[in-house]
C-alpha cells in the first residue's frame, strides 16, 4: 500500500450490526447517488429470511461519500430488524432458494417506456447459493423496488458453462452494457464476458469473451470520468493454493466504454491480497471519486476471513473501503 492509502472496515460480523439484531452478514455493495443521499445496495443474510437477500444502507442526507457513517436500513415495522430491499414473490421460482447475489445499481433510458429508469441488476439461482446463475433486476416504480418474474440474461455460449453472474452494468453511449462472469468458482473456471442491449431487458448482443480464464478477472466495474471511462476490477484466486501477486484490485482507463479488452490501458494494481485480519483477496469493487478531491478514489470491496467457530460455513464476509490516489498512469 502507498503511504497515502487508507483502508476502513465498513461492515463486519465481528463488530456487530447494532441496533439491528437479525443481521448475519452484509457484503457485495453497489453505490448509488439518489437525490441528496448516498445509498448502498448489498447482498447478505438475516435471521428469519430464506436465502441470500438484498438490503440497503445509506449515509445521512447531504453527507459526502465516505467510509464512515453508513446505516443499514431498518424494517419500518421493527427498527431492530433489517428491511428487505424487495419482495421475492414474483421471482421466487428462479432466485429465492439460491438467493440474490452481486447487485449492481444503474440508471438508464428504457425506450420501451420512453423514460429513464433505475435498476439493481443481480444474479439469482433457483436451487443453491452456488449456482448456476442467471441475471435479472429490480426496478424502482416510484415507491419501491419491484422484482421481475423472469431473469433477463442467461448463459448461451459453451464457454459460459451454463452460469452467468457478477453483473456490472453501465448505461453509456445509448446502450445498456454488461460485463459479467461466466463459469464456476468450484471448477476454478472463471471467464469474463460482455454483452449489450438497447433496453437492458432483451435483445442482448452476441456474448463476447472480454478476458481469458487465466486472467481470473472478477467484477469489471466501469464508471464515466471527466476524460473517458475508468474501471476498477478484481483478480481472484479460488484454487487451493497461495494466491499469486496479481490477486487483488486493479485500475485501468479507456477513452470509451469499450468491449475490447485490448483498448483499455495497462492495469495498475491498487490493492493486493495480503492478509489484513479482516480481509484478504478483495473482490466486488464499487467505486467513485471523492466529492472534495477529484483525484481521490474511494473503492468499496468485499473481503473475508476464516471463522474460529467449529462447524458450518468456515468464512465470514466483510465490506471495506479503500481510499487511494488516482494512479498516475496506466
Amino acid at each position: 500500500m502507498r503511504q497515502s492509502d487508507r483502508e476502513t472496515r465498513v461492515f463486519d460480523p465481528a463488530l456487530g450490526f447494532a441496533p439491528l439484531i437479525d443481521v448475519i452478514e452484509v457484503t457485495d455493495s453497489t453505490l448509488a447517488r439518489r437525490g441528496d443521499r448516498w445509498w448502498m445496495y448489498l447482498a447478505g443474510e438475516a435471521a428469519g429470511h430464506e436465502g441470500i437477500r438484498l438490503f440497503s444502507a445509506s449515509l445521512p442526507a447531504g453527507a459526502p461519500l465516505g467510509a464512515h457513517g453508513w446505516r443499514l436500513t431498518p424494517d419500518p415495522g421493527d427498527p431492530t430488524r433489517i428491511a428487505l430491499l424487495a419482495e421475492s414473490r414474483a421471482s421466487a421460482a428462479w432466485d429465492l432458494r439460491g438467493g440474490r447475489h452481486c447487485p449492481c445499481y444503474v440508471k438508464g433510458f428504457d425506450p420501451g417506456c420512453g423514460a429513464w429508469v433505475e435498476r439493481v441488476y443481480y444474479a439469482g439461482a433457483p436451487e443453491t447459493p452456488w449456482g448456476p446463475y442467471r441475471i435479472g433486476f429490480l426496478e424502482w416504480d416510484g415507491e419501491r423496488w419491484r422484482e421481475q418474474a423472469e431473469p433477463v440474461f442467461a448463459a448461451v455460449e459453451d464457454w459460459e458453462r451454463g452460469s452467468v453472474f457478477e453483473p456490472n452494468v453501465l448505461y453509456a453511449e445509448g446502450r445498456w452494457k454488461m460485463w459479467y462472469v461466466a463459469g464456476s468458482n468450484a471448477d476454478d473456471y472463471l471467464v469474463h464476458g460482455f454483452s449489450e442491449s438497447l433496453d437492458g431487458r432483451g435483445g442482448w448482443s452476441v456474448h463476447r469473451r472480454f478476458s481469458t480464464p487465466e486472467e481470473k478477472l472478477f467484477d469489471f466495474s466501469v464508471q464515466p470520468v471527466r476524460d473517458g471511462y475508468e474501471a476498477v476490477f478484481s483478480r481472484v484466486w479460488v484454487a487451493k493454493s497461495e494466491p499469486p501477486p496479481a490477486t487483488g484490485l486493479w485500475w485501468c482507463r479507456c477513452g470509451s466504454s469499450s468491449s475490447d479488452r485490448a483498448l483499455w490501458s495497462e492495469p495498475v494494481q491498487i490493492l493486493t491480497a495480503a492478509e489484513r485480519g479482516w480481509h484478504a483477496g478483495p473482490w466486488k469493487p464499487s467505486w467513485r471519486y471523492s466529492e472534495s478531491d477529484p483525484d481521490r478514489l474511494l473503492v468499496f470491496f468485499d473481503g473475508s476471513y476464516r471463522k474460529d467457530e467449529p462447524g458450518g460455513f468456515p468464512f465470514a464476509f466483510t465490506l471495506g473501503c479503500l481510499e487511494t490516489d488516482r494512479p498516475a498512469s496506466g
